[in-house]
């Protein structure tokens, strides 16, 4: 069996005015992520971390912000198109490990909802898509809650 390792981070900024958008779910809180597409932090490091691994650059190669084509994109599209781009080079994901870091809002109780939102995108079951949250104990820019953060690593294997 032929197997890769990929590894993603993303971070965007808090802001008002913005819908959040974690993981393919719409969170409900007083600020949101901003960015070219919906800023979905998660998404964009698995994205990252699936092209790491199958050594196919980085979603900013594919999905560039100076393409009007990607303004407020739905990430879940990116992730798609992603999947079906690792599977046209021969491979298939095997499981995903993530961790989202946010003071605020608690995500927790949003995670089930995201692990059904982005299994079938990925063609995994739920149990292949491990997503954690935690804070930064009030420490840098996440911990004054100008951001949030995320890491993935993901497990490729060739078909």
């Amino acid at each position: 069996m032929n197997i890769r390792v990929g590894f993603g981070y993303d971070v965007h900024r808090l802001v008002e005015g913005r819908d959040m958008w974690i993981g393919g779910v719409k969170i409900g809180h007083s600020l949101g992520l901003l960015g070219h597409s919906d800023a979905d932090v998660l998404i964009h490091a698995v994205c990252d971390a699936l092209l790491g691994a199958a050594a196919l650059r980085d979603i900013g190669y594919h999905f560039p912000d100076t393409d009007e084509r990607y303004r407020g994109i739905d990430s879940k599209v990116l992730l798609s198109h992603v999947v079906a781009l690792l599977a046209s080079n021969g491979y298939k994901v095997g499981n995903i490990d993530a961790t989202v870091c946010a003071e605020r809002p608690k995500l927790n109780p949003h995670i089930p909802a995201m692990q059904a939102t982005l299994a079938p995108l990925l063609g995994v079951g739920t149990g292949d898509v491990s997503i954690k949250a935690t804070t930064t104990e009030h420490l840098g820019f996440t911990g004054r809650e100008e951001g949030i953060s995320a890491y993935a690593v993901v497990l490729i294997e060739r078909r």
